[in-house]
């Protein structure tokens, strides 16, 4: 996606463009839990309640993840057209769904590391079967460190295979306690759409691959997802269908947090994909049982607050496709000021 600056001061249809872009940002089960207001120069970002998943994320804390990617996407792409983004989260404690204030300041130099961003916005997709065996070089990993540090969260890697094995044994554990119970199936089936579908969101079945065989540590995708495997950094040797696996952790575990490990995520991921063409699988499931993401904080993450377990590393096969609500369908026409 390339930014097409827009001729005069014509910051709506910048507005527009910017909020064109944030729709691509990823979301639990795809979801898309946002809306946007729209009113002249300022954007509102707000959760939409009625897509957060009620069995899996009673907190809502998913839902701001959510929704802070989709934040950081804003304000890449106002970056990257050449605008100021004056920015406040959470800006009226009685309106808890109102999540950012953007302000779209005066033009200033465009940004080449923020058009760069910009350009991996619709490049960027979830990943949902094997990756190549491919090292990752440290260099980068160090990079996504930072990335998501200047957001004020924590990426944690998962190095010693008795951790990923444990990561993947806690993930097994809680895709068969989800399974068990009838709530979370209904809500797994409202959004993931049958071939066919005319529904316009959700994580349609024909995004995932094809059967493949499981490797060692085997991670259940996230929902029907058949097969994920493990990898290294460097010139490692790797096994087939291999990555890395992450975590994204936060010091607190309030909605501020939410929304800052959020645009952590995306800010990591979009520099992932421009960089090297990355993309991450989601395994979330023991982040949803409360007795297992404490257990993977007290264990694992040295008492910071896990908010999304994820692998990265080069897809293996052709890319899937996904899914977006069209972009009248997430704007809403303010006409007031307050």
């Amino acid at each position: 996606m390339e930014p097409a600056r827009c001729t005069g001061d014509d910051v709506a249809a910048e507005v527009r463009q910017a909020v064109r872009a944030a729709v691509w940002a990823p979301s639990v089960h795809n979801t898309q839990p946002w809306t946007f207001g729209v009113h002249g120069s300022r954007i509102t970002l707000r959760a939409d309640a009625d897509r957060r998943l009620e069995a899996a994320d009673p907190d809502g804390r998913e839902m701001l993840i959510s929704c802070g990617a989709a934040l950081f996407t804003l304000r890449v792409a106002l970056r990257a057209l050449g605008r100021q983004a004056h920015l406040r989260v959470l800006p009226d404690p009685d309106r808890p769904h109102l999540l950012a204030d953007v302000h779209v300041g005066a033009p200033i130099p465009v940004d080449e590391h923020a058009r760069r961003l910009y350009g991996a916005v619709q490049h960027r997709r979830t990943h949902r079967g094997a990756f190549k065996p491919t090292g990752i070089q440290p260099s980068l990993l160090n990079t996504l460190r930072l990335e998501a540090e200047h957001e004020g969260a924590r990426v944690i890697q998962a190095v010693e295979r008795h951790t990923q094995r444990a990561l993947a044994g806690l993930t097994q554990a809680a895709e068969h306690l989800q399974r068990m119970d009838p709530a979370h199936a209904a809500e797994t089936a409202r959004w993931a759409p049958a071939p066919g579908s005319t529904r316009s969101d959700g994580v349609h079945q024909g995004a995932y691959p094809e059967l493949i065989p499981p490797t060692d540590p085997h991670f259940p995708g996230r929902d029907f997802a058949r097969g994920h495997g493990w990898g290294t950094v460097g010139d490692e040797p790797a096994d087939p269908s291999t990555g890395l696996v992450m975590i994204v952790a936060t010091p607190g575990d309030t909605p501020p947090d939410w929304i800052g490990s959020g645009q952590a995520l995306q800010r990591m991921l979009l520099r992932a994909a421009a960089e090297e063409g990355l993309a991450a699988a989601f395994h979330t499931q023991a982040l949803e049982i409360p007795e297992l993401r404490g257990l993977i904080r007290t264990r694992l993450t040295n008492g910071h607050h896990p908010q999304v377990l994820l692998r990265l590393g080069i897809p293996e096969g052709p890319g899937l496709t996904t899914v977006r609500r069209p972009v009248g369908e997430v704007i809403v026409e303010e006409h007031h000021s307050g």
